[in-house]
């Protein structure tokens, strides 16, 4: 299966939900992530994948443009806004939406923010596993 992760600015959800993705989909299966208005990765988006050993370095924030569209199996949105706004040449791909709060939204103390980030990327990786059947 090929999948995209679709959100707004690539930056947080779906960068992770990308590298996650890359470690479970199956051998001649691709998966991508893409933004609609690409930000660049948030720091602490790398840091918090960092601390359980999943490397991003390779990747960076991308706009659909760059994403063979013609490949994929399903569209994952994964924030209202990316759902909502919908470009019209995934309209056609089956879809599936995961509306989860930014992270790079969370206010606070180091520590919180640090926190928000963490339960982010567990409840994606969660979900990528369920999704791409690597639970077991």
């Amino acid at each position: 299966m090929n999948v995209l992760f679709l959100c707004t600015g690539n930056s947080c959800r779906s960068q992770i939900a990308e590298a996650f993705g890359s470690r479970f989909v199956a051998s001649g299966h691709r998966v991508w992530s893409a933004g609609l208005t690409p930000q660049g990765i948030n720091p602490r988006t790398t840091q918090t994948m960092d601390e359980i050993g999943v490397s991003i370095g390779q990747q960076y924030s991308k706009d659909l443009d760059e994403v063979p569209v013609a490949d994929l199996d399903l569209v994952v949105t994964l924030c209202g806004n990316a759902e909502e706004k919908l470009p019209a040449e995934l309209e056609s791909i089956r879809r599936i939406h995961w509306n989860l709060e930014d992270p790079a939204d969370a206010s606070g103390e180091d520590d919180e923010i640090r926190r928000v980030f963490r339960e982010t990327r567990d409840d994606i990786e969660v979900r990528i596993k369920q999704l791409l059947g690597a639970c077991g």
